[in-house]
């Protein structure tokens, strides 16, 4: 993480030992008290739950993906992705920073989110962009901003439409995948939206666009889906599947005499175009294991805040998922952040209020240490934390709070703790690294 003074702390020791000295997978640090099947997990309702494998993991995998580029107009965005609690990891991207041939200076990045396995979104992130592009539609036009609505569409469309003839060849039914996507042209921003994902345009420091989410509960939506022969219970598609669009989930498309987007789960996008601006900082695209801790304005002033201290578009992505993960997310967490222009660039006033923020919570986790120590306790990471939550820190990061600073505080617990007893936090970190590399 590059901020104003420190450096990186080993993450897993950290899980490690919060794992063990609080009961499993429950911390008002690390859950803030979500349970049971996350939002695509689809469930029998006659099953015996003793018998369903859970969907958590005892620990999470908290090994991220990253990755960074640019395009030639000004455009640099970077990815972040981590399985964390889940059982396994769903999520796929797909990130063009360049179109080839009379597009040259178009881009296009999508993130999916799969649910009940990981094919149907693998397979669209390989082929969803291809049929987009493969529509015949010619975007330089004089009614571009409706070819391009329309080729989005047919290219989601003709993409669930591919997917199902695979399905029936190879023999299953099961799975979908939500879709967030950006085409963005020289003049324009195209948002195809499938699903909970969600995507947020920041300008001029403010959210400007982001887009709906499309839940069963929805007015529209839960009149689609009853109409198809459907049900809305538990705020679920027949108390089971938590999305009311995906590409896949073709078990919900099956009602006779309706066209596909009147199925109860429908594989239209909703298309909407924003014009760009000058003033335009960034887009985010993640998964709802994102939007589930956080809102549009609290990204939207967190990575505002982060890019003004980060040179590295990855610790931002970074920070946006460890951020996610402490303030309870038990789900995969994808996140893309594509920064235009207008962009905050680094500020020596904000490195010197992050360099500030982090000795005053140095400062104070030894206060606490030696509280706790002259009480007779010995102070743990969670005791520390506990006390350190009920303080109030000025100048914590907007819309990340506490949660944003974990890392530092972990940092700064460790050194105490080596400080008062060297021999033992020698030990301690000997089996840490064992661990970690076996």
């Amino acid at each position: 993480m590059r901020t104003a003074r420190k450096g990186n702390v080993e993450m897993p020791a950290f899980v490690r030992q919060l794992v063990k000295e609080t009961e499993k997978r429950v911390s008002s640090f690390f859950k803030g008290g979500r349970g049971g099947a996350s939002d695509g997990e689809q469930r029998g309702q006659g099953e015996k739950e003793e018998v369903i494998p859970s969907p958590y993991l005892d620990r999470p995998v908290l090994d991220k993906l990253t990755e960074e580029g640019c395009a030639r107009w000004g455009l640099t965005y970077a990815l972040g992705s981590m399985q964390g609690w889940r059982a396994n990891m769903e999520d796929f991207h797909n990130c063009v920073p360049q179109l080839g041939g009379e597009l040259a200076e178009w881009s296009f990045f999508a993130v999916f989110d799969g649910h009940a396995g990981s094919t149907v979104a693998q397979y669209c992130s390989q082929h969803l962009l291809g049929h987009i592009l493969g529509t015949g539609k010619r975007f330089h036009t004089e009614h571009v901003m409706k070819t391009c609505t329309g080729a989005i569409i047919e290219g989601f469309m003709q993409t669930d439409k591919h997917l199902h003839s695979v399905a029936r060849r190879e023999g299953w039914e099961r799975g979908g995948t939500t879709v967030v996507s950006t085409l963005l042209s020289p003049y324009y921003i195209y948002f195809g939206n499938c699903g909970d994902s969600r995507a947020v345009l920041c300008r001029s420091g403010q959210v400007c666009f982001s887009t709906e989410d499309h839940k069963p509960y929805s007015p529209l939506e839960k009149e689609r889906i009853e109409s198809a022969g459907g049900s809305v219970s538990l705020q679920r598609i027949n108390g089971s599947l938590a999305v009311s669009r995906a590409l896949g989930d073709f078990s919900y498309k099956g009602a006779e005499n309706r066209t596909p987007s009147q199925q109860m789960v429908s594989p239209e996008p909703e298309v909407c175009v924003v014009e760009r601006s000058p003033m335009d900082e960034f887009l985010v695209l993640a998964c709802d294991g994102v939007w589930d801790t956080i809102s549009n304005e609290e990204l939207c002033a967190f990575v505002h805040n982060r890019l003004q201290v980060c040179t590295d578009l990855r610790d931002v992505c970074t920070q946006v998922i460890d951020l996610c993960l402490y303030k309870g997310s038990l789900d995969n967490i994808s996140i893309i952040l594509l920064c235009f222009p207008g962009a905050p660039q680094l500020s020596a006033e904000a490195l010197h209020q992050e360099a500030e923020l982090e000795d005053l919570l140095e400062s104070k986790v030894a206060e606490i240490y030696d509280e706790l120590s002259a009480s007779g306790e010995e102070p743990d990471l969670l005791s520390v934390l506990t006390v350190l939550a009920s303080t109030v820190i000025p100048g914590l990061p907007p819309g990340g709070g506490i949660q944003s600073k974990r890392n530092c505080i972990i940092s700064a617990y460790y050194h105490q703790r080596e400080t008062h007893n060297p021999a033992r936090s020698s030990k301690i970190d000997q089996s840490t690294t064992f661990t970690k590399s076996n």
